[in-house]
């Protein structure tokens, strides 16, 4: 690669990793595997230690974790929470070594402590003369969320210490496998959302903004490392542990105090295999300098410790057979290929089902049902189809040419991979879909309508499209197997109190080829009402900054689309009355301007958009050309860099506000 591209590679992988570490940090739904993540790292360090001019303050690199969700107060650590620099084979391990004997003033075997990485949410636990105070996430590790309610909801967490001291408690929140699966199954049979691991339910159930609700949850606590107001409490990693035990604490027994390199890799190869017999998931081996003080000699890189490492578990893989291909179709129409498998026993769990992807991978791995397949998955995060067995011809699985549900003649659009099934509206797989998504936590928040129920409310004939939600009565729901009466009170009630949503959530709901809920608050923000949205043209909608034309076309063509103007009607026959936006404006300071906003402030973001919004402004999610201002706090992301390479003015928080006064600043 030329530099340019060296240049435009980097960017790229900034903000893949940033996105993902969202995803994973924020939403607690990963989106790729452990693995995959891990190569995305290691791609950027190389390139950034090949030209350390590209090198910036924002890159993940530099930073730890990613920005917190807005459901939770902010709280600002007393000591920041570093991340930990991976290896991902022996030959990393003893790299690793090398450069901690080279920079150490001992230059014979240390002592090393190796404990299991717990697979959970971290979190920082404050005590005050043995007193539980505060409760917090990792978040960026300088602020994070304080969840100290659900915190003292998890049994195992002191909230008074046996010791009176001034202790900060670093430690993982994990739910056990077997309460996991428990778990899933009880949401597979209420036709609830099912979490795609452990650490996934465990960090949704602790996130909870109910704390009653994380109470339920079978949540529990293992603490990894004390930090102590008094240095005279311990000396040594090991002795801190000890201390935590003594406190009160839970400590992971599996952990070895170990002399040089050699054993420390002798417990990994012993871990890989034994990890699957414990009731919790581990993904890896955190292997750290037992002397304290040797720890504060060598200190930390931006972003991580240089005395500790996390020695990551490579994928599994296991052969077993295809026993068939499942078709599903989505709200979408997409068509997906689902593998069905000899149960087999992979990372601790039973697998059945694994990714295909789509009918050019199909091809690609020239599988058919019959074949043995190698499947493998990193963490607990669905396996996927590598290759089949050589020698071994059963022929290729051949491409539908219609939807497995509809009947349908199938298309592929052109510069996609996926097949569609283009009856939108009378395929019932899509209509489901649909209606399921519609009642979802992302859109109307319809407590207990989940893909289950929405299968027997349509085998019934008593649903046809979402709208039909609304006409349902409590003997409707009592004519359904399993349904009592209690149940179908609460199903009627929480589908009537879902009747005057947001304007945002509305739009969401629809499932508007192209409309998330980012362009969905846009337009929201934009129109005062669901009649001016019907009546405005793709231009109306391109002229908001971060809507495309694609996407403009998109919802222009769904509200003039015939059916859908029969269950928009519905819906309005109904008494489902979305509700526009609530800012009221008090100012044109801002008229005419439009603002993105980055990086961690002295407020919620929301606070910053609502202020901008009620003074006349417009607040977008993307820097473009269009963007009058960057309002930036500490850590900004790419939005910064896109803004500078833009000439977009940037602002200060001081700036913002002197603005909003209605003072001038320097540009």
């Amino acid at each position: 690669m030329d530099y340019i591209q060296v240049k435009e590679r980097i960017e790229q992988l900034r903000e893949q990793i940033r996105e993902n570490n969202e995803a994973y940090y924020v939403f607690d739904s990963p989106k790729i595997k452990d693995y995959e993540y891990d190569e995305l790292f290691r791609e950027l360090k190389r390139l950034e230690s090949e030209y350390p001019e590209l090198v910036t303050k924002n890159s993940p690199t530099q930073q730890v974790g990613d920005r917190i969700s807005s459901g939770f107060k902010e709280y600002k650590h007393k000591y920041r929470l570093y991340s930990l620099d991976n290896s991902n084979n022996y030959d990393d391990l003893r790299k690793w070594y090398e450069r901690v004997l080279k920079e150490s003033t001992d230059k014979y075997d240390l002592e090393l402590v190796t404990e299991l990485k717990i697979d959970g949410l971290s979190c920082a636990l404050s005590y005050e003369n043995g007193v539980l105070k505060i409760g917090a996430t990792r978040g960026n590790g300088i602020i994070g969320e304080n969840i100290t309610e659900n915190i003292k909801s998890v049994t195992d967490i002191p909230k008074k210490l046996s010791k009176n001291v001034n202790l900060e408690v670093r430690g993982e929140i994990y739910m056990p496998v077997s309460s996991f699966e428990r778990l899933n199954k009880e949401n597979s049979e209420k036709g609830l959302k099912e979490f795609a691991n452990p650490r996934n339910a465990a960090a949704g159930s602790l996130r909870q903004l109910d704390s009653k609700i994380t109470a339920q949850r079978d949540l529990h606590f293992f603490a990894y490392t004390a930090i102590a107001e008094d240095k005279s409490l311990f000396k040594t990693h090991e002795e801190s542990l000890k201390f935590l035990q003594e406190s009160g604490f839970n400590v992971n027994p599996n952990y070895s105090l170990v002399k040089g390199i050699d054993e420390v890799i002798n417990q990994c190869a012993y871990w890989e295999n034994e990890r699957f017999k414990l009731n919790y998931a581990t993904d890896g081996m955190v292997v750290k300098i037992n002397d304290l003080n040797k720890q504060n000699e060598l200190g930390f890189t931006s972003r991580a410790p240089k005395w500790a490492t996390a020695f990551k578990f490579p994928p599994e893989e296991v052969w077993t057979k295809l026993n068939g291909i499942e078709l599903s179709i989505g709200k979408t129409g997409a068509l997906t290929p689902v593998a069905l498998l000899e149960p087999v026993q992979l990372a601790g769990s039973t697998v059945k089902r694994a990714s295909l992807h789509n009918f050019d991978e199909i091809q690609r791995l020239q599988i058919n049902t019959g074949n043995d397949v190698l499947i493998k998955k990193a963490a607990e995060i669905i396996p996927k189809v590598i290759r089949k067995k050589e020698n071994q011809d059963c022929g290729i699985y051949e491409t539908p040419k219609y939807c497995p549900s509809c009947g349908w003649e199938l298309v592929k659009p052109e510069g996609e991979v996926a097949l569609y099934c283009p009856n939108t509206t009378g395929c019932p797989a899509q209509i489901k879909g649909k209606i399921e998504y519609w009642a979802s936590k992302e859109a109307m928040d319809i407590d207990g309508i989940g893909a289950s129920l929405v299968e027997k409310l349509y085998n019934a004939d008593l649903v046809r499209d979402f709208a039909d939600l609304y006409k349902l009565t409590t003997d409707d729901f009592m004519k359904l197997d399993l349904i009592k009466e209690k149940s179908a009170d609460n199903l009627y009630s929480a589908i009537q109190n879902s009747k005057n949503p947001s304007m945002t959530k509305f739009l969401t709901a629809l499932s508007i080829k192209l409309i998330g809920k980012e362009t969905a608050d846009l337009i929201a923000n934009e129109f005062p009402s669901l009649q001016d949205i019907k009546n405005a043209k793709i231009q109306d909608f391109t002229e908001i900054d971060g809507i495309g034309e694609k996407a403009a076309k998109s919802i222009v063509d769904y509200f003039l689309d015939p059916q859908n103007k029969k269950v928009l009607d519905k819906l309005q026959e109904y008494g489902v009355n979305p509700q526009g936006s609530s800012f009221q404006k008090i100012s044109n300071v801002f008229a005419g301007k439009t603002f993105v906003i980055t990086g961690t402030l002295s407020a919620q973001r929301s606070v910053f958009e609502e202020k901008i919004k009620k003074f006349g402004g417009k607040v977008s999610s993307s820097v473009s050309k269009k963007t009058s201002y960057v309002l930036a706090g500490e850590n900004p992301g790419s939005k910064f860099d896109k803004a500078v390479s833009l000439g977009v003015i940037i602002l200060k928080e001081s700036d913002f506000n002197l603005l909003a006064e209605g003072s001038n600043i320097n540009e």
